[in-house]
Protein backbone atom coordinates (compact mmCIF):
# COMPACT_ATOMS: atom_id res chain seq x y z
CA UNK A 1 0.00 0.00 0.00
CA UNK A 2 1.35 3.07 -1.24
CA UNK A 3 2.24 5.19 1.89
CA UNK A 4 2.09 9.09 1.10
CA UNK A 5 -1.05 10.60 2.95
CA UNK A 6 -3.81 12.39 1.72
CA UNK A 7 -4.86 15.50 3.87
CA UNK A 8 -7.38 18.54 3.14
CA UNK A 9 -5.78 21.64 4.39
CA UNK A 10 -7.89 24.06 6.20
CA UNK A 11 -6.77 26.85 3.98
CA UNK A 12 -7.45 25.07 0.18
CA UNK A 13 -8.86 27.97 -1.49
CA UNK A 14 -8.00 30.31 0.83
CA UNK A 15 -5.46 33.29 -0.69
CA UNK A 16 -1.86 33.13 -0.97
CA UNK A 17 -1.67 36.36 1.13
CA UNK A 18 -1.58 36.35 4.78
CA UNK A 19 -4.44 39.39 5.60
CA UNK A 20 -6.65 38.24 2.97
CA UNK A 21 -6.88 34.92 3.62
CA UNK A 22 -6.80 36.09 7.42
CA UNK A 23 -9.96 37.69 6.41
CA UNK A 24 -11.34 34.72 4.66
CA UNK A 25 -11.21 32.29 7.53
CA UNK A 26 -12.75 34.54 9.54
CA UNK A 27 -16.02 34.63 7.23
CA UNK A 28 -15.57 30.89 6.01
CA UNK A 29 -15.73 30.05 10.15
CA UNK A 30 -19.30 31.52 10.11
CA UNK A 31 -20.32 29.82 7.39
CA UNK A 32 -18.32 26.39 7.30
CA UNK A 33 -21.70 24.73 9.48
CA UNK A 34 -24.63 26.58 7.99
CA UNK A 35 -27.17 23.78 6.78
CA UNK A 36 -27.12 22.78 2.63
CA UNK A 37 -29.54 23.81 0.54
CA UNK A 38 -29.56 21.86 -2.65
CA UNK A 39 -32.49 23.74 -4.89
CA UNK A 40 -31.77 22.40 -8.28
CA UNK A 41 -29.91 18.45 -8.54
CA UNK A 42 -30.36 15.10 -10.18
CA UNK A 43 -30.08 12.53 -6.90
CA UNK A 44 -32.42 9.66 -7.07
CA UNK A 45 -36.06 10.15 -5.07
CA UNK A 46 -36.08 5.99 -4.61
CA UNK A 47 -32.53 6.56 -2.39
CA UNK A 48 -34.20 8.26 -0.01
CA UNK A 49 -37.87 6.92 -0.07
CA UNK A 50 -36.40 3.23 -0.20
CA UNK A 51 -33.40 4.00 2.74
CA UNK A 52 -31.86 0.29 1.70
CA UNK A 53 -27.77 0.96 1.59
CA UNK A 54 -25.89 1.99 -1.78
CA UNK A 55 -24.84 -1.61 -3.25
CA UNK A 56 -21.21 -0.74 -3.66
CA UNK A 57 -18.25 1.89 -4.32
CA UNK A 58 -18.23 1.68 -7.49
CA UNK A 59 -22.26 1.87 -8.06
CA UNK A 60 -22.24 4.83 -5.87
CA UNK A 61 -19.40 7.00 -6.37
CA UNK A 62 -18.27 6.07 -10.60
CA UNK A 63 -20.78 4.58 -12.46
CA UNK A 64 -23.75 7.86 -12.20
CA UNK A 65 -21.18 10.52 -12.29
CA UNK A 66 -20.05 12.27 -16.01
CA UNK A 67 -17.48 14.24 -14.62
CA UNK A 68 -15.64 11.17 -13.90
CA UNK A 69 -16.19 9.13 -16.38
CA UNK A 70 -16.06 11.46 -19.11
CA UNK A 71 -12.20 12.10 -18.70
CA UNK A 72 -11.66 8.78 -18.39
CA UNK A 73 -13.03 8.06 -21.45
CA UNK A 74 -11.19 10.82 -23.82
CA UNK A 75 -7.96 8.92 -22.10
CA UNK A 76 -9.14 5.69 -23.49
CA UNK A 77 -10.73 3.92 -20.79
CA UNK A 78 -13.54 2.33 -22.21
CA UNK A 79 -17.30 3.09 -20.33
CA UNK A 80 -17.56 -0.75 -19.99
CA UNK A 81 -14.69 -1.23 -17.71
CA UNK A 82 -16.48 1.31 -14.86
CA UNK A 83 -19.48 -0.20 -14.90
CA UNK A 84 -21.37 2.50 -16.51
CA UNK A 85 -24.80 0.98 -18.51
CA UNK A 86 -25.30 1.33 -21.71
CA UNK A 87 -28.58 1.50 -23.68
CA UNK A 88 -28.51 -2.81 -23.41
CA UNK A 89 -27.78 -2.22 -19.62
CA UNK A 90 -25.41 -2.69 -17.15
CA UNK A 91 -22.73 -4.37 -18.20
CA UNK A 92 -21.33 -7.33 -16.59
CA UNK A 93 -18.23 -5.53 -15.03
CA UNK A 94 -17.05 -6.61 -11.78
CA UNK A 95 -17.22 -3.60 -9.45
CA UNK A 96 -14.14 -3.84 -7.56
CA UNK A 97 -11.92 -4.58 -11.31
CA UNK A 98 -14.21 -1.20 -11.94
CA UNK A 99 -12.83 0.49 -9.17
CA UNK A 100 -9.20 -0.66 -9.74
CA UNK A 101 -9.38 0.41 -12.94
CA UNK A 102 -10.64 4.16 -11.84
CA UNK A 103 -7.96 3.91 -9.07
CA UNK A 104 -5.23 3.46 -11.63
CA UNK A 105 -6.14 6.45 -13.46
CA UNK A 106 -7.02 9.10 -10.70
CA UNK A 107 -3.81 10.26 -11.13
CA UNK A 108 -5.67 12.12 -14.01
CA UNK A 109 -7.63 14.21 -12.35
CA UNK A 110 -4.92 16.21 -10.87
CA UNK A 111 -6.47 19.66 -10.73
CA UNK A 112 -9.39 19.46 -11.52
CA UNK A 113 -12.81 19.81 -9.27
CA UNK A 114 -13.49 16.26 -9.65
CA UNK A 115 -10.24 15.55 -7.30
CA UNK A 116 -11.41 18.23 -4.60
CA UNK A 117 -14.77 16.42 -4.25
CA UNK A 118 -13.78 13.05 -4.20
CA UNK A 119 -10.80 13.93 -2.15
CA UNK A 120 -13.20 15.60 0.49
CA UNK A 121 -15.40 12.63 0.46
CA UNK A 122 -12.61 10.26 1.33
CA UNK A 123 -11.06 11.98 3.77
CA UNK A 124 -14.58 13.47 5.82
CA UNK A 125 -17.31 10.80 4.65
CA UNK A 126 -15.25 7.62 5.40
CA UNK A 127 -12.24 8.56 6.98
CA UNK A 128 -9.27 7.77 4.69
CA UNK A 129 -5.91 9.07 5.12
CA UNK A 130 -3.74 7.78 2.35
CA UNK A 131 -4.42 8.86 -1.21
CA UNK A 132 -6.04 7.04 -3.94
CA UNK A 133 -3.92 5.13 -6.52
CA UNK A 134 -3.59 1.36 -8.06
CA UNK A 135 -1.86 0.50 -4.94
CA UNK A 136 -3.99 1.59 -2.69
CA UNK A 137 -7.40 0.50 -4.75
CA UNK A 138 -8.44 -2.48 -2.48
CA UNK A 139 -7.81 -0.75 0.81
CA UNK A 140 -10.47 1.83 -0.41
CA UNK A 141 -12.97 -0.67 -2.20
CA UNK A 142 -13.37 -2.74 1.50
CA UNK A 143 -13.58 0.84 3.64
CA UNK A 144 -16.16 2.18 1.53
CA UNK A 145 -18.00 -1.25 1.03
CA UNK A 146 -17.99 -1.45 4.78
CA UNK A 147 -19.01 1.78 5.31
CA UNK A 148 -21.83 1.13 3.29
CA UNK A 149 -23.30 -1.93 4.48
CA UNK A 150 -23.99 0.04 7.91
CA UNK A 151 -27.12 1.82 8.69
CA UNK A 152 -24.99 5.45 8.99
CA UNK A 153 -24.20 4.95 5.45
CA UNK A 154 -27.86 4.60 4.30
CA UNK A 155 -29.48 7.62 2.45
CA UNK A 156 -31.21 9.57 5.21
CA UNK A 157 -28.86 8.93 8.03
CA UNK A 158 -26.19 10.46 5.82
CA UNK A 159 -28.92 13.54 4.81
CA UNK A 160 -28.94 14.48 7.97
CA UNK A 161 -25.16 14.29 8.85
CA UNK A 162 -24.39 16.15 5.79
CA UNK A 163 -27.05 19.13 7.40
CA UNK A 164 -29.02 19.85 4.17
CA UNK A 165 -31.95 21.46 4.97
CA UNK A 166 -33.73 20.57 1.71
CA UNK A 167 -32.78 18.91 -1.23
CA UNK A 168 -34.37 19.09 -5.08
CA UNK A 169 -34.41 16.17 -7.15
CA UNK A 170 -35.73 16.83 -10.73
CA UNK A 171 -38.43 14.47 -12.62
CA UNK A 172 -39.96 14.24 -15.85
CA UNK A 173 -43.62 15.73 -17.51
CA UNK A 174 -44.86 11.55 -16.92
CA UNK A 175 -43.14 10.98 -13.92
CA UNK A 176 -45.98 9.41 -11.36
CA UNK A 177 -43.67 10.79 -8.54
CA UNK A 178 -44.36 7.89 -6.21
CA UNK A 179 -41.14 7.50 -4.43
CA UNK A 180 -41.94 11.65 -3.14
CA UNK A 181 -45.05 10.71 -2.06
CA UNK A 182 -43.30 7.29 0.08
CA UNK A 183 -40.79 9.88 1.43
CA UNK A 184 -43.73 12.54 2.58
CA UNK A 185 -45.48 9.59 4.38
CA UNK A 186 -42.75 8.10 5.91
CA UNK A 187 -42.02 10.01 8.74
CA UNK A 188 -38.90 11.08 8.19
CA UNK A 189 -37.98 14.46 8.59
CA UNK A 190 -35.59 14.98 5.73
CA UNK A 191 -37.34 17.40 3.13
CA UNK A 192 -36.73 15.80 -0.07
CA UNK A 193 -38.68 17.63 -2.81
CA UNK A 194 -38.81 17.49 -6.47
CA UNK A 195 -38.70 20.11 -9.64
CA UNK A 196 -40.86 20.11 -12.97
CA UNK A 197 -38.25 19.02 -16.00
CA UNK A 198 -41.02 19.00 -19.30
CA UNK A 199 -38.22 18.65 -21.88
CA UNK A 200 -39.31 15.58 -23.24
CA UNK A 201 -42.97 17.12 -24.00
CA UNK A 202 -41.59 20.37 -25.33
CA UNK A 203 -38.81 19.44 -27.40
CA UNK A 204 -39.73 17.69 -30.77
CA UNK A 205 -36.53 16.85 -31.28
CA UNK A 206 -36.12 14.73 -28.18
CA UNK A 207 -35.95 10.99 -29.14
CA UNK A 208 -38.67 9.88 -27.00
CA UNK A 209 -40.71 13.40 -27.84
CA UNK A 210 -43.73 10.78 -29.73
CA UNK A 211 -44.26 8.40 -26.93
CA UNK A 212 -43.66 10.73 -23.84
CA UNK A 213 -46.28 12.79 -25.28
CA UNK A 214 -48.97 9.98 -25.66
CA UNK A 215 -47.78 9.38 -21.94
CA UNK A 216 -48.31 12.62 -21.07
CA UNK A 217 -51.64 12.42 -22.32
CA UNK A 218 -52.34 8.89 -20.18
CA UNK A 219 -50.67 10.50 -17.15
CA UNK A 220 -53.75 13.82 -17.43
CA UNK A 221 -56.17 12.35 -18.80
CA UNK A 222 -56.57 15.13 -21.33
CA UNK A 223 -56.24 15.42 -25.26
CA UNK A 224 -52.41 16.72 -25.30
CA UNK A 225 -53.05 16.47 -29.23
CA UNK A 226 -55.26 20.01 -28.89
CA UNK A 227 -53.60 23.43 -28.08
CA UNK A 228 -55.77 23.60 -25.20
CA UNK A 229 -55.67 20.54 -23.67
CA UNK A 230 -52.14 20.21 -23.91
CA UNK A 231 -51.34 23.56 -21.95
CA UNK A 232 -53.89 22.32 -19.42
CA UNK A 233 -51.91 19.11 -19.16
CA UNK A 234 -49.16 21.26 -18.20
CA UNK A 235 -51.12 23.01 -16.05
CA UNK A 236 -52.07 19.62 -13.92
CA UNK A 237 -48.72 18.46 -13.78
CA UNK A 238 -47.45 21.51 -12.45
CA UNK A 239 -50.33 20.94 -9.55
CA UNK A 240 -49.51 17.28 -9.12
CA UNK A 241 -44.92 18.54 -8.71
CA UNK A 242 -46.15 21.12 -5.97
CA UNK A 243 -47.96 18.40 -4.10
CA UNK A 244 -44.92 17.16 -3.85
CA UNK A 245 -42.56 19.70 -2.68
CA UNK A 246 -41.91 21.43 -6.06
CA UNK A 247 -40.80 25.14 -5.86
CA UNK A 248 -39.09 25.36 -9.57
CA UNK A 249 -39.92 23.94 -13.35
CA UNK A 250 -36.57 23.33 -15.36
CA UNK A 251 -36.01 23.78 -18.99
CA UNK A 252 -32.73 22.40 -20.38
CA UNK A 253 -33.33 23.84 -24.22
CA UNK A 254 -30.54 23.63 -26.69
CA UNK A 255 -31.00 27.73 -26.73
CA UNK A 256 -31.79 30.53 -24.34
CA UNK A 257 -34.74 31.52 -27.37
CA UNK A 258 -38.01 32.72 -25.92
CA UNK A 259 -41.21 33.99 -28.47
CA UNK A 260 -44.38 35.55 -27.83
CA UNK A 261 -46.97 34.43 -30.55
CA UNK A 262 -50.67 35.21 -31.17
CA UNK A 263 -52.93 32.54 -29.78
CA UNK A 264 -53.43 31.47 -33.25
CA UNK A 265 -50.02 31.22 -34.12
CA UNK A 266 -48.69 28.95 -31.27
CA UNK A 267 -52.16 26.97 -32.14
CA UNK A 268 -50.83 26.36 -35.44
CA UNK A 269 -47.32 25.60 -34.80
CA UNK A 270 -48.27 23.22 -31.88
CA UNK A 271 -50.44 21.31 -35.13
CA UNK A 272 -47.04 20.66 -37.13
CA UNK A 273 -45.43 19.76 -34.27
CA UNK A 274 -47.59 17.06 -33.06
CA UNK A 275 -48.54 15.89 -36.88
CA UNK A 276 -44.90 15.64 -37.33
CA UNK A 277 -45.37 18.41 -40.22
CA UNK A 278 -42.62 20.46 -38.76
CA UNK A 279 -39.12 21.85 -39.35
CA UNK A 280 -36.02 22.42 -37.29
CA UNK A 281 -37.15 25.85 -37.15
CA UNK A 282 -40.33 25.37 -36.34
CA UNK A 283 -39.08 22.64 -33.32
CA UNK A 284 -36.93 25.97 -31.77
CA UNK A 285 -39.59 28.40 -32.25
CA UNK A 286 -42.17 25.98 -30.46
CA UNK A 287 -39.23 25.54 -27.44
CA UNK A 288 -39.23 29.56 -27.60
CA UNK A 289 -42.83 29.63 -26.71
CA UNK A 290 -42.93 27.16 -24.47
CA UNK A 291 -40.65 29.10 -21.87
CA UNK A 292 -43.28 31.97 -22.33
CA UNK A 293 -45.95 29.59 -21.56
CA UNK A 294 -44.10 28.53 -18.47
CA UNK A 295 -43.79 32.24 -17.50
CA UNK A 296 -47.25 32.41 -17.44
CA UNK A 297 -48.18 29.46 -15.86
CA UNK A 298 -45.47 30.75 -13.14
CA UNK A 299 -47.45 34.04 -12.54
CA UNK A 300 -50.30 31.64 -11.30
CA UNK A 301 -49.09 29.10 -9.69
CA UNK A 302 -45.57 30.63 -7.98
CA UNK A 303 -43.08 28.15 -9.68
CA UNK A 304 -39.47 29.12 -10.42
CA UNK A 305 -38.45 29.22 -14.26
CA UNK A 306 -35.08 28.16 -14.48
CA UNK A 307 -33.95 27.93 -18.11
CA UNK A 308 -30.64 25.82 -18.41
CA UNK A 309 -29.30 26.63 -21.90
CA UNK A 310 -26.21 26.55 -24.39
CA UNK A 311 -25.83 23.00 -24.42
CA UNK A 312 -24.76 20.79 -27.77
CA UNK A 313 -26.18 17.56 -26.40
CA UNK A 314 -25.13 14.08 -27.13
CA UNK A 315 -22.40 15.60 -29.14
CA UNK A 316 -20.78 11.89 -29.67
CA UNK A 317 -23.22 10.14 -32.62
CA UNK A 318 -22.16 6.96 -31.87
CA UNK A 319 -21.85 7.04 -27.95
CA UNK A 320 -25.21 8.40 -27.82
CA UNK A 321 -26.56 5.20 -29.66
CA UNK A 322 -25.03 2.75 -27.65
CA UNK A 323 -25.42 4.46 -24.45
CA UNK A 324 -27.57 7.18 -24.36
CA UNK A 325 -28.13 10.36 -23.15
CA UNK A 326 -25.92 12.09 -20.09
CA UNK A 327 -22.70 10.40 -20.72
CA UNK A 328 -20.28 12.96 -20.98
CA UNK A 329 -20.98 13.60 -24.32
CA UNK A 330 -22.87 17.46 -23.72
CA UNK A 331 -20.56 19.93 -24.75
CA UNK A 332 -21.02 24.05 -24.34
CA UNK A 333 -21.83 26.56 -27.28
CA UNK A 334 -21.88 29.99 -27.89
CA UNK A 335 -24.69 31.39 -26.15
CA UNK A 336 -27.47 34.82 -27.09
CA UNK A 337 -29.00 36.04 -24.25
CA UNK A 338 -29.98 39.56 -25.20
CA UNK A 339 -31.95 38.76 -28.08
CA UNK A 340 -33.05 35.41 -27.30
CA UNK A 341 -34.50 36.69 -23.63
CA UNK A 342 -36.67 39.75 -25.04
CA UNK A 343 -39.64 38.69 -26.26
CA UNK A 344 -39.84 36.70 -22.36
CA UNK A 345 -38.85 39.75 -21.02
CA UNK A 346 -40.78 42.50 -22.64
CA UNK A 347 -43.95 40.66 -22.01
CA UNK A 348 -43.22 39.53 -18.19
CA UNK A 349 -39.89 41.12 -16.95
CA UNK A 350 -40.99 43.83 -15.41
CA UNK A 351 -43.54 41.54 -13.04
CA UNK A 352 -41.77 41.01 -9.78
CA UNK A 353 -43.69 38.56 -8.80
CA UNK A 354 -41.94 36.42 -11.13
CA UNK A 355 -39.05 34.39 -10.60
CA UNK A 356 -36.74 33.53 -13.87
CA UNK A 357 -33.21 32.29 -12.98
CA UNK A 358 -30.49 31.91 -16.19
CA UNK A 359 -27.78 29.60 -15.95
CA UNK A 360 -25.02 29.55 -19.28
CA UNK A 361 -22.26 27.21 -20.29
CA UNK A 362 -20.93 30.52 -22.18
CA UNK A 363 -18.71 32.33 -19.81
CA UNK A 364 -18.43 35.33 -22.90
CA UNK A 365 -21.95 36.61 -21.79
CA UNK A 366 -21.12 36.78 -18.23
CA UNK A 367 -20.34 40.53 -18.43
CA UNK A 368 -21.68 41.69 -21.61
CA UNK A 369 -25.27 40.35 -21.61
CA UNK A 370 -26.13 38.64 -18.75
CA UNK A 371 -25.42 40.60 -15.58
CA UNK A 372 -26.59 44.20 -17.37
CA UNK A 373 -30.23 42.08 -17.84
CA UNK A 374 -30.00 40.71 -14.54
CA UNK A 375 -29.32 43.95 -13.14
CA UNK A 376 -32.17 45.72 -15.21
CA UNK A 377 -35.01 43.57 -14.87
CA UNK A 378 -36.82 42.66 -11.82
CA UNK A 379 -37.71 39.18 -12.56
CA UNK A 380 -34.32 37.91 -13.93
CA UNK A 381 -31.81 35.91 -11.34
CA UNK A 382 -28.69 34.60 -12.60
CA UNK A 383 -27.77 31.09 -11.38
CA UNK A 384 -24.43 30.33 -10.26
CA UNK A 385 -21.64 29.23 -12.65
CA UNK A 386 -22.77 26.14 -14.20
CA UNK A 387 -21.56 22.38 -14.91
CA UNK A 388 -18.60 22.60 -16.75
CA UNK A 389 -17.82 25.88 -14.91
CA UNK A 390 -18.96 24.59 -11.34
CA UNK A 391 -15.16 25.07 -10.27
CA UNK A 392 -12.99 27.21 -7.96
CA UNK A 393 -11.88 29.17 -10.82
CA UNK A 394 -15.61 29.39 -12.79
CA UNK A 395 -16.99 30.76 -9.40
CA UNK A 396 -14.50 33.36 -9.36
CA UNK A 397 -14.65 34.38 -13.05
CA UNK A 398 -18.34 34.23 -12.11
CA UNK A 399 -18.41 36.80 -9.33
CA UNK A 400 -15.08 38.90 -11.22
CA UNK A 401 -17.34 39.71 -13.96
CA UNK A 402 -21.25 39.96 -12.76
CA UNK A 403 -20.73 41.67 -9.16
CA UNK A 404 -20.06 45.13 -10.59
CA UNK A 405 -23.27 45.02 -12.75
CA UNK A 406 -25.56 42.93 -11.15
CA UNK A 407 -24.49 43.06 -7.43
CA UNK A 408 -24.68 39.81 -5.41
CA UNK A 409 -28.24 40.48 -4.49
CA UNK A 410 -29.06 39.67 -8.56
CA UNK A 411 -27.62 35.96 -7.99
CA UNK A 412 -29.19 33.27 -6.02
CA UNK A 413 -26.11 31.66 -4.01
CA UNK A 414 -25.14 28.37 -5.30
CA UNK A 415 -27.00 25.09 -6.15
CA UNK A 416 -24.63 21.71 -6.53
CA UNK A 417 -26.95 20.40 -9.80
CA UNK A 418 -25.42 16.93 -9.01
CA UNK A 419 -26.61 13.06 -9.43
CA UNK A 420 -23.28 12.65 -7.43
CA UNK A 421 -24.90 12.48 -3.60
CA UNK A 422 -21.73 12.11 -1.82
CA UNK A 423 -20.21 15.14 -3.29
CA UNK A 424 -22.90 17.34 -2.22
CA UNK A 425 -21.25 18.86 0.84
CA UNK A 426 -17.92 18.82 -0.96
CA UNK A 427 -19.54 21.15 -3.77
CA UNK A 428 -21.20 23.14 -1.28
CA UNK A 429 -18.10 23.94 0.82
CA UNK A 430 -15.85 24.86 -2.43
CA UNK A 431 -18.65 27.44 -3.05
CA UNK A 432 -18.45 29.13 0.57
CA UNK A 433 -14.52 28.72 0.50
CA UNK A 434 -14.48 31.04 -3.07
CA UNK A 435 -17.21 32.89 -1.91
CA UNK A 436 -15.41 33.88 1.35
CA UNK A 437 -12.37 34.17 -0.72
CA UNK A 438 -13.77 36.72 -3.06
CA UNK A 439 -15.53 38.78 -0.15
CA UNK A 440 -12.17 38.95 2.01
CA UNK A 441 -10.63 40.72 -1.39
CA UNK A 442 -12.91 43.37 -1.47
CA UNK A 443 -12.54 43.80 2.38
CA UNK A 444 -8.76 43.91 2.24
CA UNK A 445 -8.94 46.24 -0.91
CA UNK A 446 -10.97 48.74 1.37
CA UNK A 447 -14.13 48.22 -1.19
CA UNK A 448 -16.40 46.35 1.60
CA UNK A 449 -16.42 46.84 5.52
CA UNK A 450 -16.07 43.45 7.16
CA UNK A 451 -19.78 43.87 8.51
CA UNK A 452 -21.24 43.65 4.79
CA UNK A 453 -19.12 41.08 4.08
CA UNK A 454 -19.84 38.62 6.97
CA UNK A 455 -23.50 39.65 6.01
CA UNK A 456 -23.50 38.53 2.69
CA UNK A 457 -20.75 35.85 3.20
CA UNK A 458 -24.41 33.60 5.07
CA UNK A 459 -26.42 34.99 1.95
CA UNK A 460 -24.33 33.47 -0.58
CA UNK A 461 -24.02 30.34 1.18
CA UNK A 462 -27.41 29.90 2.50
CA UNK A 463 -30.23 32.87 2.81
CA UNK A 464 -30.15 33.70 -1.59
CA UNK A 465 -31.04 30.22 -2.55
CA UNK A 466 -33.51 29.69 -0.01
CA UNK A 467 -35.45 32.93 -1.04
CA UNK A 468 -34.56 32.94 -4.33
CA UNK A 469 -36.52 29.31 -5.07
CA UNK A 470 -39.35 30.33 -2.28
CA UNK A 471 -38.34 27.28 -0.12
CA UNK A 472 -39.64 29.35 2.50
CA UNK A 473 -43.30 29.35 1.09
CA UNK A 474 -43.93 26.44 -1.69
CA UNK A 475 -46.11 27.58 -4.25
CA UNK A 476 -49.75 26.72 -3.88
CA UNK A 477 -51.04 25.62 -7.85
CA UNK A 478 -54.37 27.68 -7.98
CA UNK A 479 -56.02 26.04 -11.39
CA UNK A 480 -58.99 28.17 -11.02
CA UNK A 481 -56.24 31.28 -11.79
CA UNK A 482 -55.02 31.04 -15.29
CA UNK A 483 -53.04 34.04 -16.75
CA UNK A 484 -54.23 35.62 -20.21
Amino acid sequence: MSDQPLTLSPDRLFPADRTTRGIARELYAAVRALPIISPHGHTDPSWFSLNESFSDPATLLLAPDHYLYRLLYSQGVPLEALGVPSRAGAPDTDTREAWRTFAAHFHLFRGTPSAMWLNHVFVEVFGLDVRLSAQTADHYYDVIDAALKTKAFRPRALFDRFNIEVLATTEGPTDTLDHHHAIARSGWGGRVITAYRPDPVIDADHEAFEGALEAFGDITNLDVYSWKGYLEAHRVRRADFIAAGATSSDHGHPTALTADLSGAEAQALFSRVVKGQSSVEDNELFRAQMLTEMAKMSLDDGLVLQIHPGSFRNHNGPLFDSHGRDKGADIPTRTDYVRALKPLLNRFGNDPALSIIVFTLDESAYARELAPLAGHYPALKLGPAWWFHDSPEGMRRFREQTTETAGFYNTVGFNDDTRAFLSIPARHDVARRVDCSFLARLVAEHRMEMDEAAELAVELAYTLAKRAYRLDAPPMADPARQHA
